[in-house]
């Protein structure tokens, strides 16, 4: 039985360090508390624990604005954070958690804002109609967590150019996001803001659960502890290097000839590569092949092995203009 409720509002926007501490409140849980997070990301993706990156967001285009990439520990299927949207995640003991108890308070704090909100199937909260709350679960150890975004006033237009697949021509196994129409709250309640609706997650939160919920501050945490969880998080190896085995495969007709690269991609990292082309002056595919196997995959990565190749010389420029082009 949940004895103690517990709410932390965090200030950080690195997705990172949120993500840290979002693992260290559901591991610190006491074993009869639960704990409502709420936290912001600036300008982030979010994928889920078994994603493909390169699949589910346009990484380079995402980086060339200034954006961050994460991966969460939860599955389901990618998301645009900024700061018009709000996360909370629910940190409980396994035993006590409660999917339709956890999910009546977003409902609930909702409804006090004016908004008629309602559960779809399992993982989505919808306001007429149209999606504004995705959820995503993870369990370990005797502690789980319900996580969720919380669109009030987010970037629309960013939300769908970041989470377009991009052109390349990926194959692989990783999950693939589910698509969605979606609404801002605010364009519900046009005075809405992210203050007001944490203070009703806040609010609700202490209702549905008949109990007070105590606040935390920072002195409350271990800071070393977290600071081992943020560079976990923050990782090449766990942002892109997941073991989610896939191909990549690209073709250009040129006026000097076709060329196709062919990529196999394990953790992040180019294993294989073959380079095929019909131009009378086919020298330079066999070394760029083996100059390719090894390099990290990302057009920019790929780009800088073509042009520091002496054999690629005459055609390294078009051939990056093909490889940028894939914003991968």
């Amino acid at each position: 039985m949940i004895e103690r409720l517990y709410t932390y509002w965090g200030a950080c926007t690195d997705p990172h360090r949120n993500l840290a501490l979002e693992e260290y409140l559901t591991d610190t849980v006491p074993q009869n508390a639960c704990t409502l997070y709420l936290w912001q990301n600036k300008h982030t993706v979010v994928i889920g624990r078994n994603q493909n990156a390169w699949q589910e967001c346009r990484t380079a285009e995402l980086e060339r604005d200034g954006g961050t990439l994460a991966r969460r520990l939860s599955g389901g299927g990618a998301v645009y954070h900024d700061l018009g949207n709000l996360n909370f995640t629910f940190c409980v003991p396994t035993a006590l958690y409660d999917l339709p108890r956890q999910q009546r308070v977003i409902v609930d704090a909702c409804r006090r804002l004016g908004i008629d909100a309602c559960v779809s199937g399992r993982n989505d909260i919808l306001a007429n109609g149209l999606k504004f709350s995705g959820n995503s679960f993870y369990a370990h150890n005797g502690r789980s967590f319900h996580n969720g975004t919380l669109l009030i006033d987010t970037d629309i237009e960013h939300l769908g150019r970041y989470l377009t697949p991009s052109t390349a021509k990926l194959s692989g196994k990783g999950v693939a996001s589910v698509r969605a129409r979606v609404v801002n709250l605010r364009s519900l309640q046009p005075s809405l803001t992210v203050e007001a609706v944490g203070k009703a997650m806040q609010e609700a939160f202490g209702v549905v659960y008949g109990l007070v919920p105590q606040p935390l501050s920072e002195a409350d945490f271990d800071a070393r502890e977290i600071q081992g969880r943020y560079e976990h998080f923050h990782s090449f190896q766990w942002v892109y290097g997941r073991n989610i085995p896939f191909t990549f495969s690209v073709s250009r007709r040129f006026d000097w000839g076709e060329v196709t690269v062919q990529l196999s991609v394990e953790k992040g990292l180019c294993t294989q590569a073959a380079v095929y082309t019909d131009a009378m002056d086919a020298a330079f595919a066999a070394p760029l092949a083996r100059e390719l196997a090894g390099c990290f995959f990302s057009s920019e990565a790929l780009c800088r092995r073509v042009e520091a190749l002496p054999a690629c010389e005459a055609v390294a420029a078009e051939l990056c203009t093909m490889l940028r082009e894939q914003d991968i």
